[in-house]
């Protein structure tokens, strides 16, 4: 039991470490595209913006990694997710309780008609 705890903490340690690595890495790729942008006489050539291009692809690569790291043990919530699954969970209610709406000729409405006939339905008292 012991162990497993030590070499429990240990991961944690070496995963901190790691990720921290990673956002000093992404974060000095920024201070690189600040600097080209100062230093350099023209900013708009092709070597320059190049240069802007790569930093900013390796700054995005090693700042994703600590990211989804936060994002898999719950510490980085993503926005408008729970109103999103909410949405669909109430959507998937409502098909699944109402019966199919038909047409004059007994065919099935499509899922747009069928949304607007149930938001006309709730508007009337």
């Amino acid at each position: 039991m012991e162990m497993v705890n030590t070499e429990t903490r240990s991961m944690n340690r070496e995963l901190k470490l790691l990720n921290l690595i990673c956002v000093i890495i992404a974060i000095g790729f920024l201070a690189l595209i600040v600097l080209n942008a100062l230093f350099s006489p023209q900013l708009i050539t092709t070597d320059n913006l190049f240069v802007t291009m790569v930093c900013l692809v390796m700054a995005l690569m090693f700042g994703a990694i600590p990211l989804l790291q936060l994002h898999s043990e719950g510490k980085l919530p993503i926005p408008f997710q729970k109103r999103l699954a909410r949405r669909a969970e109430a959507a998937k209610i409502a098909a699944s309780t109402t019966p199919p709406l038909l047409d004059a000729k007994g065919r099935a409405v499509p899922p747009d008609v069928r949304s607007m006939v149930a938001n006309m339905k709730q508007k009337q008292p």
